[in-house]
């Protein structure tokens, strides 16, 4: 049924730019929800705050880290090996615990009528700050 609620689980995406001080700030939000077969995710840098807090760090280079999820939930065959994966082997991919300049939080879960609203909807109040 299209208007069922059914649970999801998503992720946060955080930059942390320099690890021995524990800096980070969100930058996009993973979202997969198994009984409606959806797998996604919506980043954005925001280059200033990089640039305040590690001002060595190249934006571009954490830019493309970024750009390649969206990618690797599409299945696009582009975006390497990990995208060939089932939905939920990529969406486990991307949620482990990394020591990289993108990371993920721990994963939550909710219920949604709508995966694809409720991941904007989480983007545009734990990223861009809007609720």
């Amino acid at each position: 049924m299209p208007g069922a609620r059914s649970p999801f689980e998503y992720a946060i995406l955080r930059v942390v730019p320099r690890e021995d001080r524990g800096e980070s700030f969100n930058a996009g939000i993973v979202l997969h929800s198994r009984p409606k077969r959806f797998l996604g995710a919506r980043v954005e840098l925001d280059a200033a705050i990089l640039q305040a807090l590690a001002p060595g760090c190249d934006p571009a280079i954490v830019q493309a880290q970024l750009d390649v999820i969206p990618r690797i939930c599409a299945g696009d065959p582009d975006a390497g090996p990990i995208a060939a994966l089932s939905r939920p082997e990529r969406f486990h991919w991307l949620v482990s615990p990394s020591n990289t300049v993108v990371q993920p939080s721990a994963v939550h879960t909710g219920i949604s009528t709508d995966p694809s609203a409720t991941l904007e909807h989480l983007f545009a109040t734990l990223v861009r700050g809007r609720t």
